[in-house]
């Protein structure tokens, strides 16, 4: 077997140089191809097609967007708004019940769903009464499989144990809750106060409610954001136990996402201190019990994640790292996305223009991609390496029909990041080396032929 690797190299001495070279920008790869490849080119006729071709034998995930919020954080990227008019925000459920409907209606069954995600946005910013209108709805279009994961985004400072309980009863499984850092100047400077009592509590009510798993939601690279701080945030949240932790990078992108722009760069902390943030968090959590998970996840090894990991199913989607093995996804509400057999769809991402394409009677899709056989092959490749840090190369072609030879040009491409020390190429294939897990994205993206690089994407560390 032949394999290039670099010469044994200390990598605390390597990371600053790494860091010149290889800190670019790339996608996130919660799909492929990524949603900036989406266009004009698919709406609603050719979703139309789609839906009315699916399976019966084919179990399906749905993904409901709620872009409401009590605030509006600094940080966000999320397409939501603050908004405090409850009549609104009863009017875009009923809207919602009528997406479904012209859903339903091209549908030539109805279709088993084996999880639902509720995403935001703040989804417990819906009343009782409203939660309970939107799984009528759901049951009325779908069938929803005895043990169906039902899984939502929560901001603990607008959570109630009413509110849980009456989602509980609708089925609420998991749930994960936004938390950030719990450091008073760091929420000083997102937008975003709460306090470790807010989080425990909102903790408590879930598990009182006999909740499978709790995610919780942590991000670095904050803006006066220090090392500390994510460690001492850590420190209180780990009392916890939750059975997830989500560790996601703040990405910076000012030019797309305008409540970005209150934030100052030179509050930023640079690439070295992001990485420092993100090493010394995945030491703690590792050393605490945890299992890493991909890019920005870690588990308790009993958790579906952690086990999907080890039996080789872990997928990830549009909600990151996930052990959902459904292929499809129907997406309601603006912006959503879904996903079929012949490819990707989005919502008018806009909360006026979803509310009139709706009330006009059509399906509110404004754009997405057809995938092709190559977009197939090659988001096979990306996803594996983003979930597994590693891909079997010849096998991914011959499940494909293809010939390794094509892959040539890639593996050249390799050749410098095989130097460097952060990936082992061998004959059948790559693994990313521990030195270069913190750019497993810049590695996935050599097998990206359609989006490459540009200013477009976040940093990748």
């Amino acid at each position: 077997m032949t394999v290039l690797t670099a010469s044994p190299a200390n990598p605390d001495t390597v990371r600053r140089d790494l860091l010149d070279r290889y800190d670019g920008r790339a996608p996130r790869y919660t799909s492929y191809p990524t949603a900036l490849e989406f266009s004009d080119a698919v709406g609603p006729g050719a979703v139309t097609d789609w839906l009315s071709a699916l399976s019966p034998a084919e179990r399906i995930s749905v993904y409901v967007h709620i872009p409401f919020c009590k605030r509006l954080c600094w940080y966000c990227g999320c397409n939501t708004r603050a908004v405090r008019n409850t009549r609104l925000i009863s009017d875009y459920v009923a809207g919602l019940a009528d997406e479904m409907a012209l859903v339903e209606a091209t549908l030539p069954h109805k279709p088993a769903v084996g999880a639902i995600h509720l995403g935001g946005g703040t989804p417990n910013m819906l009343s009782r009464d409203d939660l309970g209108g939107l799984f009528r709805a759901l049951r009325h279009v779908f069938r929803v499989s005895p043990g169906a994961e039902v899984a939502a985004e929560l901001d603990p400072s607008v959570l109630t144990r009413d509110w849980v309980r009456a989602a509980a009863f609708h089925g609420l499984s998991r749930a994960s809750l936004g938390v950030q850092d719990l450091s008073p100047h760091v929420q000083a400077a997102v937008n975003r106060i709460e306090s470790f009592e807010v989080v425990e509590n909102a903790v408590g009510w879930l598990r009182e409610a006999g909740l499978a798993s709790v995610n919780l939601d942590l991000m670095y690279g904050l803006p006066r954001q220090r090392t500390q701080d994510v460690l001492a945030t850590l420190d209180q949240l780990l009392t916890l136990r939750p059975e997830r932790f989500a560790l996601f990078g703040y990405a910076h992108v000012p030019w797309a996402r305008p409540n970005q722009r209150l934030i100052a760069d030179a509050d930023l902390p640079g690439p070295v201190e992001r990485l420092e943030q993100s090493d010394a968090a995945a030491e703690r959590l590792v050393a605490d019990g945890y299992v890493r998970i991909g890019l920005d996840h870690y588990a308790l090894p009993q958790d579906p994640l952690a086990v999907a990991l080890r039996d080789g199913s872990l997928r990830r989607n549009f909600q990151g790292y996930t052990a959902d093995p459904h292929q499809t996804l129907i997406g309601f509400g603006a912006s959503a996305i879904g996903r079929l057999p012949q490819g990707f769809y989005q919502n008018d991402a806009t909360e006026l223009g979803w509310r009139r394409r709706v009330r006009a009677g059509e399906l509110p899709v404004v754009r997405g991609v057809a995938l092709t056989d190559e977009d197939r092959f090659r988001g096979e490749i990306i996803e594996t390496l983003m979930c597994h840090g590693e891909a079997d190369l010849t096998a991914i072609c011959g499940r494909h029909d293809r010939s390794p030879a094509e892959l040539e040009p890639e593996r050249r491409r390799l050749t410098a990041f095989a130097a460097d020390g952060l990936v082992r190429v061998s004959d059948n294939g790559l693994r990313v080396t521990p030195l270069g897990e913190p750019w497993v994205r810049s590695v996935a993206q050599v097998f990206d032929r359609r989006s490459g690089e540009g200013s477009r994407f976040s940093r990748v560390v």
